[in-house]
């Protein structure tokens, strides 16, 4: 006669289910420090960028993007291969002999030696469109990033255009909304139309503003709970 075939022990099932207990675990805990590491990434970005213009600011008294090309020429090593320069307003906003001041600067901050990368300073206009990864630095997300002076970062219920023009980092897209909530609560508010970190629409589509930030809530927040992946921050100063 032939054995009836035997089944799991609960022994055997229970161990099965620690092992794949264990698994997703392990996968959630990496995913965890996949995005804290990100998230790090971003503020220590940010900061530096913020240090590398006061730094700047300090040492040549000017402005990187709006410093004089003739100046970066006498004074910046290297700098003088290409007519990066401003017209020396104190303000990064301007388009200066073909080239935006905003992308300027970082071919003048990395040739002074404050930030690290190899940045070609050209960009025909001051449009989002000619900032890319040749002339400006990226994010962990492969966003551009932006030092910039307008008013293009949300302010109350708006994405954008009500608030005072003031200098800027701009964090660059393709970010989940989720990361900036976090990087927002560990540097400022937690809120993405207040304080000194917000919601920005720069190089953004349409409706990004409505899938990042949670307008159903008072005061506004950031959409943690979307899938929102395109979102983008801004470091106010």
């Amino acid at each position: 006669m032939r054995k009836g075939q035997q089944g799991f022990t609960l022994i055997e099932i229970a161990i099965v289910l620690v092992i794949i207990g264990l698994l997703l675990g392990g996968v959630l805990k990496g995913q965890e420090l996949i995005q804290n590491a990100r998230v790090r990434n971003i503020i220590a970005q940010q900061d530096g960028i913020k240090a590398a213009f006061f730094g700047f600011q300090d040492r040549y008294r000017g402005i990187p993007g709006d410093y004089l090309a003739t100046s970066a020429t006498a004074n910046i090593p290297g700098a003088g291969a290409s007519s990066c320069g401003g017209n020396g307003n104190s303000l990064i906003k301007e388009v200066v002999g073909g080239v935006a001041e905003s992308i300027c600067a970082w071919y003048q901050l990395s040739h002074a030696g404050f930030i690290s990368g190899n940045y070609n300073g050209i960009g025909a206009t001051s449009s989002a469109a000619d900032a890319n990864s040749s002339n400006s630095p990226t994010n962990p997300f492969g966003g551009v990033v932006q030092l910039n002076f307008d008013n293009d970062y949300a302010d109350g219920t708006t994405a954008s255009g009500s608030a005072p023009a003031v200098h800027n980092i701009k964090t660059g897209t393709n970010i989940p909304a989720t990361v900036l909530a976090e990087i927002d609560r560990k540097i400022d508010d937690g809120l993405p139309t207040s304080g000194s970190f917000r919601f920005s629409d720069w190089q953004s589509t349409a409706g990004t503003f409505g899938a990042c930030v949670n307008s159903g809530v008072t005061p506004y927040a950031w959409a943690i709970t979307s899938s929102a992946t395109q979102c983008s921050g801004v470091s106010l100063f």
